[in-house]
């Protein structure tokens, strides 16, 4: 993976809804990996956080020639997205040791990735989180997508907390455990902590 030719820069209002399309195909891709967020389903929502991100100037898009276009005079700064990051300082009710930045979202558009765009975003987040007081920057990858979690540990991601989830649909599902049973949920993080 060389050093990526796209621009990063801040979203803006021209940029709604080529985002949101690409928030689709991330959804609809993520799918694969055991995600229930539906994409189409979600689109007026998404359209409405980018809307909001862009105002707030935490969403930042890539910009990239085409593959084979000649780089000379730097371009004119209207060619479409093909990758965004959202991002935000980490908002809530608990007390915390340290000021923490999530990115809520990376996407690269499956003809660009490899080309170093991704890590270019992320690096403009992390960036960004830290200008805005940040100390440790989180991010959530599906246990499954494989490609995602090395991507993220290769730029020094470590596991920070491990998310467990279990079907309740399964009307043959085995009884628990009864000695994980003994110990009515103690180490159980709180569900309503984000951290």
């Amino acid at each position: 993976m060389g050093e990526s030719d796209a621009r990063v820069e801040p979203a803006t209002a021209d940029d709604v809804d080529a985002v949101t399309d690409m928030w689709v195909s991330l959804a609809a891709g993520q799918r694969e990996h055991g995600a229930t967020l539906r994409a189409e389903a979600n689109r007026a929502t998404v359209r409405e956080w980018v809307a909001q991100s862009v105002v707030t100037g935490e969403l930042f898009v890539a910009r990239a020639p085409p593959p084979g276009a000649e780089t000379e005079g730097g371009g004119d700064g209207t060619s479409d997205p093909v990758g965004f990051v959202g991002f935000s300082l980490e908002r809530g009710d608990y007390e915390r040791d340290a000021v923490r930045g999530t990115v809520s979202n990376l996407y690269v558009v499956p003809e660009r990735r490899g080309e170093g765009i991704g890590a270019a975003l992320l690096d403009t987040a992390e960036r960004e989180l830290a200008e805005a007081g940040a100390e440790h920057v989180a991010l959530e990858a599906l246990a499954d997508n494989d490609r995602a979690r090395a991507f993220y540990a290769a730029r020094g991601y470590d596991l920070h907390r491990v998310e467990l989830t279990k079907s309740l649909g399964d009307a043959e599902a085995e009884p628990p455990d009864t000695e994980a049973e003994s110990h009515d949920g103690e180490g159980a993080a709180p569900t309503d902590e984000s951290g």
